[in-house]
């Protein structure tokens, strides 16, 4: 398993644990508040936990393969990065959409904040799925 791969099944895991709390986030503080919980109290612990956990998780992973983390990604690494990257824009693109559409029903401007930040979630976790699928599957 590649460096970029190991990579990607951490960050797919990171970022599948930090939605799942920023979920849980905004669930429980709306329901104590009675209303669409403010985007601030769930969002900056969220962003937090990502940042802290992508450096600490990042940094032990280059301080086990340091050789492998400092290489430049070749041209079939990189393949799969852009087309992983491609693919998971439609995906939150689509999230998006229906974000909007939402709003357009509800007029919830703190719902809107918090379905397009899921939306921005749901296509990171997808980017580094679809690097795992593609570099499983050796295509460029």
């Amino acid at each position: 398993m590649t460096f970029r791969e190991k990579s990607a099944w951490v960050m797919a895991v990171l970022m599948i644990v930090t939605g799942l709390v920023y979920g849980w986030l905004v669930m429980t503080l709306s329901a104590a508040l009675g209303q669409t919980a403010p985007p601030l109290a769930a969002a900056v612990p969220y962003v937090l936990l990502v940042v802290v956990g992508s450096v600490v998780l990042q940094t032990v992973l280059s301080l086990l393969t340091p050789k492998e983390a400092q290489a430049p990604a070749d041209e079939r690494e990189q393949a799969v990065m852009d087309r992983a990257g491609s693919w998971a824009g439609l995906v939150t693109g689509a999230g998006v959409v229906c974000a909007l559409g939402w709003f357009l029903v509800q007029e919830d401007g703190r719902m809107l904040f918090h379905m397009v930040l899921g939306a921005l979630i749901v296509g990171q976790v997808a980017t580094h799925l679809f690097e795992i699928v593609l570099f499983r599957r050796g295509s460029h």
